[in-house]
């Protein structure tokens, strides 16, 4: 069968080298990302029997280790290079899956050099013929409540540096697990991760796909850098329609949606995101539900962190702007102050802050369930009655009901924790 010729790109005649190749696998696709050290021509061909993907770099050499890259978990069997024509280098994949292939060049920006980016996606499996469940937002479904988290970066971008070679995709990711497996044990909520490993997702398939899983809060956890390693805190930011509410809110936005240029998009797959849609969210309870949200998660990580501001922050971050899902954008601290870089290097500190990020969540969605949920049916129901007596506290009564402190205050929409004799709670049946 003659091969197939699917793309020649046109790009300057000079000598390119490949300085390394980078291989990153996602739950749908492989990415071979090849470092360049400038622009190349490039042509990429489908074989079959056996099935091959043959990419040839014009006027190039290779470099880096083939023989270093894990292809486990890859639908790839072995990867070969070689010379062709006397100067063009050829890369040749055995595949042992089959796969449809896309590549695209990445010009060198202020991150990061030349890349030669080769996707191979997974082959769609077949629909099952079964339709695809809609959600009802009946009071008798007593669904769960579904958080979306996203690990910011991944893959290619790896996010802001600190001491040590820290990377804050590690960080973040780490913190992500933490949180998603809080969730997995409360009943009533069920956590999906928007990245599991490390690979990378653009900043619109982040928001596509919490909307795919019909979420009810969207929280991209990250770990950012400043110009200044004096800077320091932790924040908590929603979309802002009108500009950023401080300098520093500015300078992270700009950071952030700026990952796409690191983690490799292809232009032609960035999101367009329309004027309506800020004007639709202007107009919903979206981003009034976020900044309550973000509130309540700040006043949790106050106890656990130094916070960089008091209130939610504004700006235009790109990866919030979802017009029908509560959205909020954490910042666990800078990774670039030395002091909080080593709080973020450790374990226990990540699990305390994921803890705070929960707790912060679980108490805002006890006092403002979504309807069809479990814990709206449970709020309806009003749960057990206390009245207080002499020598009570809120822990004892807490510990008592085994329910936790900030739940019983959440369920009787308490600012603190003084009670009076005689006073009634509602004990959430949770």
């Amino acid at each position: 069968m003659a091969p197939l010729l699917l793309c020649l790109l046109a790009a300057p005649l000079l000598a390119a080298t490949v300085n390394d190749v980078r291989l990153w696998r996602a739950p749908d696709h492989t990415r071979i990302v090849l470092d360049m050290s400038a622009a190349a021509e490039h042509r990429l061909l489908v074989l079959q029997n056996p099935d091959r993907i043959v990419l040839d770099v014009s006027d190039a050499t290779l470099q880096g280790a083939l023989a270093d890259l894990s292809l486990d978990d890859t639908p790839i069997a072995r990867i070969r290079s070689g010379v062709r024509n006397g100067t063009d280098l050829r890369m040749v994949f055995d595949m042992r899956a089959v796969v449809t292939p896309r590549s695209f060049a990445i010009e060198a920006n202020a991150q990061a050099g030349d890349r030669l980016v080769l996707d191979l996606h997974d082959e769609a499996p077949r629909p099952s013929g079964t339709p695809a469940v809609s959600r009802s937002v009946s009071d008798d479904d007593r669904r769960d409540i579904i958080i979306a988290i996203d690990a910011g970066h991944g893959g290619e971008d790896p996010g802001a540096l600190g001491p040590g070679r820290l990377r804050e995709k590690d960080v973040v990711l780490a913190i992500a697990k933490e949180l998603a497996a809080l969730f997995e044990r409360d009943r009533g909520f069920a956590p999906t991760l928007i990245r599991s490993g490390d690979y990378y997702v653009s900043l619109k398939g982040r928001r596509d796909l919490a909307r795919e899983r019909q979420a009810d809060l969207f929280v991209s956890i990250h770990a950012d850098a400043f110009n200044r390693k004096e800077a320091n805190g932790a924040s908590v930011y929603a979309l802002s329609t009108r500009g950023a509410t401080s300098t520093t809110a500015s300078y992270l936005a700009q950071r952030e949606n700026a990952a796409d240029l690191v983690g490799g998009v292809r232009l032609g797959d960035k999101d367009e995101m329309l004027a309506g849609v800020l004007a639709d969210l202007s107009m919903t309870s979206t981003l009034d539900a976020s900044l309550n949200m973000g509130g309540s998660v700040l006043g949790e990580m106050s106890g656990v962190a130094r916070l960089h501001k008091r209130q939610v922050e504004q700006a235009a971050f790109v990866v919030l702007k979802s017009p029908d899902i509560p959205s909020i954008l954490v910042e666990t601290g800078f990774i670039s102050n030395p002091g909080e870089a080593r709080k973020l290097a450790d374990p226990a500190y990540r699990k305390r802050m994921a803890q705070a990020i929960h707790r912060g969540i679980r108490s805002w969605f006890i006092s403002h369930p979504p309807p069809g949920t479990m814990l709206a049916f449970e709020k309806r129901r009003g749960g057990r009655e206390y009245r207080i007596a002499r020598g009570d506290t809120l822990s004892g009564i807490a510990a008592r009901f085994n329910v936790s402190v900030s739940d019983l205050k959440s369920f009787n929409q308490l600012a603190d924790n003084r009670i009076l004799v005689g006073q009634t709670l509602k004990i959430p049946a949770l």
